[in-house]
C-alpha cells in the first residue's frame, strides 16, 4: 500500500487520479501532485476533466483550449482543461468521414444522431478518450487528472466496460452482416476500403479500452487519491466511492482530508466547527482504518499559483 510520498517519488506510476465531493479540493490536491511530479524530474501533465474547470484559477494562469499549456516557471511541467466541444466536434467530424458505406452508415445509426448536441455522458467519454490517447503517449511520464465531482468520475470509470459492450456488439453485428453487406456495395457499385478502415478503427479502439483496464488497474502504473473533508455528506461519498473504485479494482490506498480548522480557543464559532470535524475525523479513521490518509489544515489564504501548491505539496508529500 503505497503512501502519497511513495506515489509521487515511484518510477512506475504514470497515472495518478484526484476524485471526490464537489468542493473538497481535488484540484488543489491535482495541482500539488503535479507540481511535486515535476519538482522530482517528470515529464509532467497535469489535466482536468471537470466541465467546471478551475485548473486555471489554481495554476494562476490560461490552461483552457484543449491543448497542454506550458505552466510557468517549469520546463517539464503542462496543464491542460480539456475541452469537451472541441473534442465532441473533432469526434463527429472523424464519424462522419469513416460512415460512408453502408455498413458503417449502419453502425453510424446505432449511435444515433449526434449532430447539434453532445450525447449523454460526453464529459466523460472526451475524459475517458484523453487516458487511452496518453496511455500509447510517452511524451510525458506522469499524467495527473483533476476529475469532475464523484458522479461523473464514477461514469468515466465505467466507461471502459460499457464502451467494451458497445464496440463488441457493434464489431458483431458487423461479422454477421458482413456478406450481406458485401453484396450490396457490389450491388451499389461501392468501394469497401473505406469502410474496412473504419471498421478497423473500431477494433483498434477496442483494443485500446482493454488495454486501458489493464493499466487502470495496476497499482504500479495508476493511483486513485481521494480528496475529502470531514463532514458527513463527504465522508458518506467517500464510501460510495471506494466502493465502486473496489468493484472495477482501481487502486485508491489514500484519503486526504482537507480543510481541517485549527485549534482557536477565542473563536466560538471556529471551536464548534472544529469539533464537528475531530468527530468526523475519529469515524474516517474508524471506517477507513486500512487506508493512508493524510491530514490537511485549513489555509488561511486560496490555495492560487504555484507558491500556494508548492506549500500544500510539502504537507502531501509528508504522507
Amino acid at each position: 500500500m503505497k503512501t502519497i510520498k511513495e506515489i509521487v517519488e515511484s518510477d512506475t506510476i504514470k497515472f495518478i487520479l484526484s476524485g471526490g465531493k464537489g468542493g473538497v479540493g481535488k484540484t488543489s490536491c491535482a495541482g500539488a501532485l503535479a507540481v511535486l511530479s515535476a519538482k522530482r524530474g517528470l515529464r509532467t501533465l497535469v489535466l482536468s476533466t471537470d466541465p467546471a474547470h478551475s485548473l486555471s484559477d489554481s495554476f494562476a494562469q490560461d490552461l483552457s483550449g484543449g491543448e497542454p499549456v506550458p505552466v510557468k516557471g517549469f520546463d517539464n511541467l503542462w496543464g491542460m482543461e480539456i475541452d469537451t466541444e472541441k473534442g465532441m466536434q473533432e469526434f463527429q467530424e472523424t464519424l462522419g468521414s469513416g460512415a460512408a458505406g453502408p455498413d458503417m452508415q449502419m453502425a453510424s445509426n446505432l449511435l444515433g444522431d449526434m449532430s447539434g448536441m453532445s450525447p449523454p455522458g460526453s464529459d466523460e467519454a472526451m475524459a475517458f478518450g484523453k487516458i487511452l490517447e496518453f496511455i500509447e503517449d510517452s511524451s510525458y511520464d506522469r499524467v495527473i487528472f483533476d476529475t469532475a465531482p464523484t458522479g461523473h468520475t464514477l461514469k468515466l470509470l465505467e466507461l471502459p466496460d460499457l464502451l467494451d459492450s458497445w464496440l463488441g456488439k457493434v464489431l458483431t453485428l458487423r461479422q454477421r452482416l458482413g456478406p450481406m453487406m458485401a453484396g450490396l456495395r457490389s450491388m451499389l457499385g461501392g468501394g469497401g476500403e473505406q469502410e474496412e478502415t473504419a471498421w478497423q478503427m473500431l477494433q483498434n479502439t477496442k483494443d485500446k479500452i482493454r488495454m486501458a483496464r489493464i493499466e487502470l488497474s495496476d497499482p504500479d502504473t495508476t493511483q486513485f487519491v481521494v480528496v475529502t473533508i470531514p463532514e458527513a455528506m463527504a465522508v458518506f461519498e467517500t464510501q460510495r466511492l471506494l466502493g465502486s473504485l473496489n468493484a472495477w479494482h482501481i487502486p485508491a490506498s489514500n484519503i486526504i482530508i482537507n480543510q481541517l480548522i485549527p485549534e482557536n480557543l477565542e473563536c466560538k464559532f471556529c471551536s464548534s466547527r472544529r469539533n464537528m470535524q475531530q468527530r468526523n475525523l475519529r469515524d474516517i479513521r474508524d471506517l477507513f482504518n486500512d487506508m493512508n490518509i493524510t491530514e490537511v489544515p485549513l489555509f488561511d489564504n486560496e490555495i492560487r499559483g504555484i507558491e500556494g501548491l508548492s506549500e500544500l505539496g510539502a504537507i502531501l508529500n509528508k504522507g
